[in-house]
């Protein structure tokens, strides 16, 4: 391709609304131009890189007997409402209406649709296991879209579904598909990736990993034990055996404290002058109908999939306000000793005998020296206080290896995701297959997501994704393998250019010839910005000698080469860097 007859629209300046690197690069160096809040273009330079991508991942999805297929992006309503996902994703669903008034929902992935495309054409185990997959265009409808394409209300997505007659075909195609994901990171150039347990979310399932680049601009948090043999996000992460006392004395009399508006710990804090580690944070949920009590330590998070867990239920949801005001909770000064009957789940480091203090159970009130066995399991029980586990695992927390480790919180960018489904939307939808003695049985699945955007924002957050001068793409997605910049487009210098153009297109390198009427330093700015690996720069003062200039992007300095080797020499150290991809 020739510069002049491409659109690289690079900028020189910083975008104001770009905030971090990998958007403000993608912006100027002509990848990507903004439409609308969380949805871009991409210009021909981004979407090379995407196809390049993408075909990495076709090549390694058909290497791992996936079958690949193509989905429409809108579904009617109510396929989601059978699998319960348009309650799941709530807001972030996009739901349309069509000229007859039918509602239809912009996918945000595609179990339903997949799910009852197998069901029409699958009925026997013989045609099992089956995996398909797509690239697609998916929707969410981001609350706060931000920093580029890494948190988007439109983006494209590899998604795959496997199909199964039992576990022991669910668990092999799921180790083949998380085995893939480890080959389509690292011919990418993504290989500083860390494979985490991960929650299911609204996808729903059981076995889950996470694939998460570290970077400091990630937003998903996870967690490492120091002795490296454990690693999941803060969803998932759990948090070793930890002691815990609740049948200790009273540190003083039950002494109430009007506090009124304090709708925050911090706010609570100041006026009771308590540090948030000796507070207690108490929420009411319902589950299955039922009220539950959960408490955790001021300064924690609770967990609502570890309390879902310790619950047993098939549906947790924090208690509607009016609902539990209306059974007796005062929502926003509930403490541990509610006056309803329920079960309280207790975290272990809020289940300490210490000073504490909490709700009062009473408008505007808290109280202090809350006592677990005076103020509460004197009074209920003992099957209705229950210490576990529910709450997000932070710095500093012991291993769950129980093994001395300590984990150690860090950010990351989620590149993909794989799910064990189990039955939850073959059940949803009614589709069976008849096993060897001819009964109907439930098909279980696997899911298998890969954001193809991301892994280009990953890429240029990495620390080796960039320098002061711009991108540096790795050879295997970059958009051009070389770029051939001239001093001077004209006369010998354009000559040779043009020949060594058709050398290397004849060699099917990926070539970008800078034939514009720009001073060398633009050239060479730009060609430093877009970040292609090689740049070949053919001056009249080289070709004095029958010389061009050869420069890796990553290399400070460049070799001078014989103009009739210059082609072969490009060919040899792009087949050496995809050989280490």
């Amino acid at each position: 391709m020739r510069w002049s007859n491409s659109m690289i629209p690079t900028l020189r300046e910083v975008p104001s609304e770009a905030v971090v690197p990998s958007h403000q690069l993608m912006l100027r160096a002509g990848l990507i131009q903004q439409v609308a809040a969380g949805t871009y273009s991409y210009l021909p330079l981004g979407w090379r890189v995407m196809q390049k991508v993408m075909d990495i991942i076709r090549e390694e999805m058909n290497a791992a007997e996936a079958v690949e297929v193509f989905m429409p992006a809108m579904q009617p309503i109510e396929s989601l409402e059978r699998s319960g996902r348009n309650v799941d994703y709530g807001d972030n669903l996009f739901v349309l209406t069509d000229r007859h008034g039918r509602a239809q929902a912009l996918s945000p992935t595609h179990e339903e649709v997949i799910t009852d495309m197998f069901g029409a054409f699958v009925k026997s185990y013989k045609q099992l296991p089956l995996t398909l997959y797509q690239i697609q265009t998916k929707f969410r409808d981001e609350f706060r879209p931000r920093f580029g394409v890494l948190r988007s209300r439109e983006f494209m997505m590899k998604d795959a579904y496997s199909f199964h007659i039992d576990e022991g075909s669910l668990g092999a195609v799921y180790q083949r598909q998380y085995d893939a994901y480890c080959r389509i990171f690292d011919r990418c150039g993504v290989d500083n990736y860390v494979i985490v347990e991960a929650e299911s979310g609204p996808i729903g399932g059981s076995a889950s990993h996470e694939f998460i680049m570290p970077c400091e601009t990630g937003e998903d948090v996870i967690l490492q034990s120091d002795k490296g043999n454990y690693a999941a996000n803060v969803e998932k992460c759990e948090i070793g055996e930890r002691g815990h006392e609740l049948a200790g004395e009273a540190t003083g009399e039950l002494e109430q404290v009007h506090t009124p508006g304090c709708a925050t710990i911090e706010d609570v804090g100041k006026i009771m002058k308590v540090k948030a580690p000796h507070l207690l944070k108490t929420m009411v949920y319902e589950a299955d109908g039922s009220w539950v009590v959960a408490v955790v330590r001021g300064d924690h998070e609770l967990n609502e999939g570890k309390l879902k867990e310790a619950t047993g239920a098939s549906v947790l949801v924090m208690a509607d306000e009016a609902r539990a005001k209306e059974a007796g909770f005062a929502i926003g000064f509930v403490g541990p000793h509610v006056p309803v009957s329920c079960k309280t789940y207790v975290d272990p480091d809020a289940a300490q005998a210490q000073f504490w203090a909490c709700g009062a159970n009473e408008a505007d009130h808290h109280v202090k020296h809350f006592n677990w066995q005076r103020d509460l399991l004197d009074h209920v029980d003992d099957d209705c206080v229950i210490v576990a586990d529910i709450r997000n695992a932070a710095e500093g927390d012991p291993s769950p290896k129980n093994d001395g480790g300590v984990l150690r919180e860090s950010r990351g960018i989620e590149l993909g995701h794989v799910f064990k489904l189990g039955s939850k939307y073959s059940d949803a939808l009614g589709v069976t297959v008849l096993d060897e003695q001819q009964q109907a049985r439930p098909v279980l699945m696997g899911c298998y997501g890969i954001g193809v955007n991301r892994i280009l924002a990953a890429w240029i957050e990495s620390d080796h994704g960039r320098d002061e001068g711009g991108i540096i793409w790795p050879m295997a997605i970059a958009p051009y393998q070389v770029v051939i910049t001239t001093i001077k487009y004209e006369g010998e210098v354009q000559a040779a250019a043009d020949a060594l153009y058709d050398e290397l297109l004849a060699a099917g390198v990926d070539v970008l010839l800078d034939d514009r009427d720009e001073r060398a330093g633009v050239k060479f700015k730009d060609a430093d910005l877009i970040g292609i690996p090689l740049r070949i720069t053919v001056g009249d003062r080289g070709l004095k000698s029958d010389e061009v200039e050869l420069k890796a992007r990553t290399s400070e300095d460049a070799e001078m080469v014989a103009r009739g080797d210059a082609a072969a020499r490009a060919v040899a150290l792009i087949e050496e860097a995809l050989k280490t991809s």
